[in-house]
């Protein structure tokens, strides 16, 4: 059923009488607004497009941020042009963001969209075919002149196009009513217009019942410090919810209740921001501090400006000037007794392959980050895409085993790199995180948890009273000792030839190879034992069992929850841990008769899989630089389903 479907509706006849303090249609000062339906939801999808400078990302984020915080469950998916200077008003300009909102739990940012605004002729035509029939299409009539609607690759207007009749469309002078809201502020036609997209913002906050005075904060600390543009967004905000009050070119509005979310504090959170949180954090409960050395690429870059903003919480960042000195910089820090940490997309974690065979042959902790986008090369650098698995399982010369995690949502980030510190610590060893274009940019609402609530990391650094330090000698874990150097007592040799067993000298011999490069894949296997027991979401044993990775989990979740509602036997088994696998994991796939694997690659995982258990795998591939949609995983389903 679309998303868009009303579970509560007025009669289309019937009118509703206002009341006294509800927000969707309340008499604003200096208002005449039209009494109108309210039509309650269980959830619904927004898309705004534009040009890269129309702000559409600011409107999307605003948009999240406020459904948050009235308690709706929120996913996003912004959507960036790979071009930097596109030419305005052509396809490869467009800029987008994507808000799911809901009254229930949700995992994705939507597949159809139930209400879009174009902004111009090229958003229109690069987003119309994901809007579901009847949903609002939103246009700023000014922007659709016979200049614009050709540089878009239109022939006609598309405003006059017959297919429009499917979607209930609303064209709005925007540009004009902008302008007239501003006119006494003294600003440039070019300051003024960047204000646009706060009138779309205002009107999609009447249709869907959002309440102004967040943005309305936001506004006033924002440019505070130029009053006249502060002033020009917030008119132009209002103008914007006050068109949707009056016009009668839109007959309702939309209510979607908030969400019964476990109780707690939440905000809105990106995964980028999780992830880097999710560091501090760690440094906090291990008290070992965080050196994060990185080089700026498309999508990790983020990573890096959110940790700059906090030498407060004790955090040291480096912008090195390519990504080798970067990773070797991060292992210096880890040599020095700091977590180092470094993150980059699958091309600069190519340039840190070498970097970290040194950290693998050092047995120092380490966490790197892979941000996945589309590839290979440039490829796709603003597109998701789950292609760098092989890269991080096997992507490095010699035998070069190292933990490799994914995150499944762009709040689970926080956990995530929690964990990834928490590996590096007791294993010693290096630590990659797999995260992905849509998890890093990607926003939901995260429950805010005291530190206590979390076990401490022990770090423990041998002291110069330590009797008969050898370098290589290990615990029970098979990890070895992470001594400062300076130490007394302490000295050891380091870099990356061969160590000899225990007291890590230069060692040239065959045996010993053998043997230390078994130790450090016993190591690396011996992880498996700390994890909790995978959780299979459905019937124990039965048809199919869905397996995800990384942020397919959102889209594979809501897809068999689907399934089950309707009758099918089906379950899902989502997997944090990739290197090593989970012990329980052959057992679990060995309860069901079809496996089927969705990735946004050409079936890695599966490869894996059927490498390690020796089981059919259906392989669902998708390398279209945008997530899974929810309708094609529940008709693959059925398909599995229906097999003999």
């Amino acid at each position: 059923m679309n998303s868009f479907s009303p579970i509560q509706a007025s009669s289309p006849k019937k009118t509703v009488l206002m009341r006294e303090g509800d927000q969707a249609v309340q008499q604003q000062p200096g208002s005449s607004a039209v009494v109108k339906d309210r039509v309650e939801l269980r959830e619904a999808t927004v898309r705004f497009a534009g040009d890269s400078g129309d702000g559409m990302q600011l409107a999307g984020t605003q948009l999240t941020t406020v459904s948050a915080a009235v308690g709706n469950d929120v996913a996003t998916l912004p959507d960036f042009p790979a071009e930097i200077r596109a030419p305005r008003g052509t396809k490869a300009g467009v800029s987008g963001f994507q808000v799911h909102f809901a009254g229930q739990r949700i995992y994705t940012p939507g597949d159809k969209v139930d209400a879009l605004v174009a902004m111009n002729p090229a958003a229109l035509a690069t987003n119309l075919g994901d809007l579901a029939r009847g949903g609002l299409l939103i246009v700023d009539a000014n922007s659709f002149t016979k200049r614009d609607w050709e540089k878009a690759g239109y022939t006609s207007s598309p405003l006059e196009d017959p297919a429009l009749a499917a979607y209930r469309v609303i064209s709005v002078d925007i540009t004009d009513l902008t302008r007239d809201a501003v006119k006494d502020l003294g600003l440039t036609t070019k300051e003024a217009d960047r204000c646009r997209n706060f009138f779309a913002t205002g009107l999609i906050y009447w249709i869907f019942d959002r309440p102004l005075d967040p943005t309305l904060r936001f506004i006033a600390a924002k440019f505070g410090k130029r009053p006249a543009i502060a002033e020009a967004n917030r008119r132009v905000l209002m103008a914007g919810y006050h068109y949707g009050e009056t016009t009668e070119a839109i007959h309702q509005c939309y209510v979607v209740r908030p969400a019964k979310l476990p109780p707690g504090e939440y905000r809105s959170l990106s995964g980028n921001q999780a992830l880097a949180w999710g560091l501090i954090a760690a440094a906090r409960l291990s008290k070992c501090d965080l050196v994060y050395a990185g080089y700026p690429i498309t999508p990790a870059s983020d990573i890096l400006h959110e940790l700059a903003m906090r030498w407060d919480y004790g955090v040291t960042t480096f912008q090195a000037e390519d990504e080798i000195c970067a990773v070797a910089a991060a292992i210096g820090a880890s040599f020095g007794g700091e977590m180092g940490v470094t993150a980059s997309s699958g091309p600069g974690i190519s340039l840190k392959a070498e970097g970290l065979g040194l950290a693998v042959m050092l047995e120092l902790p380490l966490i790197v980050v892979n941000v996945q986008r589309g590839g290979p090369s440039t490829g796709l650098p603003t597109k998701t895409e789950q292609a760098d698995l092989f890269q991080a399982l096997f992507g490095r010369h010699g035998e070069c085993s190292i933990p490799v995690l994914a995150a499944q949502s762009p709040a689970d980030n926080f956990e995530t790199a929690i964990e990834a510190w928490r590996i590096a610590v007791r294993y010693m060893t290096p630590v990659m995180i797999l995260s992905d274009g849509y998890l890093a940019n990607g926003a939901e609402p995260w429950r805010i948890r005291d530190l206590s609530e979390y076990e401490p990391i022990p770090v423990r650094h041998p002291g110069p009273d330590t009797q008969g330090f050898l370098p290589y000698r290990r615990d029970e874990r098979l990890a070895r000792a992470w001594a400062i150097p300076g130490t007394p007592n302490l000295m050891h040799r380091i870099g990356g030839l061969e160590k000899q067993f225990d007291t890590g000298a230069v060692s040239y011999d065959g045996a010993n190879h053998q043997k230390m490069v078994q130790i450090r894949a016993q190591k690396v296997a011996g992880i498996a034992r700390e994890y909790p027991p995978l959780t299979v979401v459905g019937p124990e044993r039965g048809k199919v069992l869905f397996v995800s990775w990384g942020g397919t989990f959102g889209a594979v979740r809501s897809a068999v929850q689907e399934l089950l509602e309707t009758g099918h036997e089906v379950a899902h088994t989502h997997l944090r841990y990739l290197n090593p696998l989970p012990n329980d994991l052959g057992e679990v796939l060995g309860l069901y008769e079809r496996i089927v694997v969705p990735e946004l690659n050409m079936g890695q995982l599966a490869y894996v899989l059927r490498a390690n258990y020796l089981r059919p795998i259906k392989s669902i591939s998708k390398v279209m630089g945008r997530p899974f949609n929810v309708e094609e995983l529940v008709e693959s389903g059925r398909q599995a389903l229906e097999e003999d």
